[in-house]
């Protein structure tokens, strides 16, 4: 079985599950694939990313396809529930960006500077955190400087 994700030509966009590409092929030339908003029959496949099965992971239960809705602009933004897992790692990453609040000094834009002054012993060795750019990033690491990214605060805008 294949599931495509199908657009009409009223920018509905829904999927299906068809036996095989030809299948699908035959049936849209047949008039048999309608857009479950508006039932135009003027469907194709829409851009999507491929679905490849790990199997390192064992057997994995199939998604059901979501329902149909309404035109796009009506349509709800989307949501996901976190598993176990995900909840733990929130809770990680919160705890690590409070040890680091609580044990470095925060030098905001002057991050790139003062990282550079202490790898220079121009500057007291400590533990700081603040904001680089990607060039900033690109300067230290070419300078042979250990920084360390740290991943966005859960719910800080991501």
């Amino acid at each position: 079985m294949i599931r495509y994700a199908l657009i009409c030509d009223n920018a509905h966009q829904f999927e299906s599950w068809f036996a095989s590409s030809a299948g699908f092929e035959d049936q849209v030339k047949r008039g048999f694939v309608t857009c479950p908003v508006c039932n135009s029959a003027k469907v194709e496949r829409a851009i999507m990313a491929p679905n490849v099965a790990r199997s390192d992971l064992g057997p994995k239960a199939p998604q059901p396809a979501p329902e149909a809705s309404a035109p796009a602009a009506a349509a709800p933004a989307p949501v996901a529930l976190m598993s176990e897992k995900e909840k733990a790692f929130r809770e990680m990453v919160t705890a690590l960006h409070r040890h680091v609040s609580e044990n470095a000094e925060h030098v905001g834009k002057r991050f790139a500077d003062e990282a550079l002054k202490i790898h220079h012993g121009e500057a007291e060795e400590r533990a700081i955190y603040g904001e680089a750019t990607p060039d900033d990033a690109q300067m230290l690491h070419e300078e042979g400087v250990d920084f360390l990214p740290l991943p966005r605060l859960p719910g800080s805008g991501n």
